[in-house]
């Protein structure tokens, strides 16, 4: 695979030059009062934004934010994105309030060298998302058409066969940004040959979100540590209750069967905190595994299952985490996820924090991001990369 990266288009001489940026901006809101609360996504394509500004390039900045349905709704504008990225930058943002449309052009046509533009929400352009490849070949024309130069730095992105990910590459110029190339090199790392011992922690709520890459790693890795909602659906494959935990009735026998190839390489949990609701307030306690009273939900990994899991994690040179370990979000049952997360930090290895809600969950824990070798920003496509699929948004940047 040969990819051409930013260090290239800057040999090139980029000043003046209007380069088109795909972002990841895909930011979580605060729904009551419209304000970004976690910017790390924007943190993310600096490296590469200050680069082109350095060098005098017009910069015009695309990205796509939550799921509108093709057309615009204010609830998903990338405005208060704009204002955050200028306060990063320290200089100011022009926003464009379409896409392709008159205040686009306008906006990109008034740049000066080394000023940034932030196109409006692609999505809420029906061309971005569409499988009909002449639509979404339509509306990458007309993104091309707004630059002399293509760098992707949309990681997040990459897995999505989209008009400003697949297409416009293929009409511009184009070049991996920073961080997409980082991403790329890390990964590569964990699908080649990893240091051993090679340990992987999964979390999350759904089985079948991590199927394939569960039965992807699993002759890779020497360790298989299960936690979340999804453990509950292997526990059940056990034949143990599981309570009114989230449960996957048609994966039971998926997990089985992987428990039985697994050769003792899968671990689970041996407690879990169960509580009486799915709420921050609900009567909870440790409970073992193996035995979940029938009215309760297992909402954490317990604190025996963290000192297993942490014992595990403790020799490894490899690890790559996805997924947390209950719903950090509340604070009563935030003690695994911070358990495990702080063990990774311990252990003397390369460590890749596969983006998504476990990225979410370093910041939200208030943990030290630099403790960990990689903290990805993209949770699906860092799963789809490392099951060995083709990215439409890397495929489209190989020369």
């Amino acid at each position: 695979m040969t990819i051409r990266n930013l260090d290239d288009l800057l040999a090139e001489g980029v000043s003046g030059r209007r380069v088109l940026v795909r972002a990841d901006l895909n930011v979580p809101l605060d729904k009551q009062t419209g304000k970004i609360t976690d910017d790390g996504r924007i943190r993310a394509v600096l490296p590469t934004l200050t680069a082109l500004t350095g060098a005098g390039a017009k910069v015009v900045v695309f990205s796509h934010l939550g799921r509108p349905k093709g057309a615009p709704d204010p609830q998903f504008s990338l405005r208060p994105v704009a204002a955050r990225l200028g306060e990063l930058l320290g200089a100011q943002v022009r926003f464009a309030e379409d896409t392709v449309g008159e205040s686009a052009r306008s906006t990109v046509d008034a740049l000066a060298d080394g000023e940034v533009a932030l196109l409006e929400n692609l999505r809420f352009n029906s061309g971005e998302t569409s499988k009909d490849e002449a639509e979404r070949g339509a509306f990458a024309d007309q993104l091309a058409a707004l630059g002399e130069a293509y760098v992707d730095d949309a990681f997040g992105a990459v897995h999505r066969k989209h008009a400003s990910v697949f297409d416009v590459p293929a009409r511009l110029p184009h070049v991996a940004g920073r961080l997409v190339l980082r991403e790329v090199e890390v990964l590569a790392k964990l699908t080649g040959e990893p240091e051993r011992p090679y340990v992987v922690v999964l979390g999350g709520s759904k089985v079948s979100d991590k199927l394939a890459v569960i039965e992807a790693l699993l002759p890779k890795v020497d360790r298989l540590l299960i936690g979340g909602g999804m453990c509950f659906t292997f526990l059940k494959a056990q034949g143990h209750e599981v309570g009114t935990s989230l449960l996957e009735e048609e994966m039971v026998e998926t997990c089985r069967g992987l428990l039985e190839r697994a050769d003792g390489k899968i671990v689970l949990p041996v407690d879990v905190v169960a509580a009486d609701a799915f709420a921050p307030d609900a009567a909870h306690d440790t409970v073992r595994a193996d035995a979940i009273p029938s009215h309760r939900l297992g909402l954490d990994i317990g604190p025996e299952t963290v000192a297993g899991f942490a014992a595990a994690l403790a020799d490894a040179k490899t690890i790559f985490w996805n997924g947390p370990m209950g719903v950090f979000e509340m604070a009563a049952f935030a003690n695994g996820t911070r358990g495990v997360a702080e063990a990774i930090t311990k252990a003397d290895a390369f460590s890749v924090v596969g983006g998504g809600d476990s990225a979410a969950a370093v910041r939200a824990l208030g943990l030290d991001e630099s403790s960990f070798g990689h903290i990805s920003t993209g949770g699906g496509a860092s799963l789809e990369y490392l099951e060995g699929k083709t990215l439409p948004g890397i495929a489209a940047l190989e020369d």
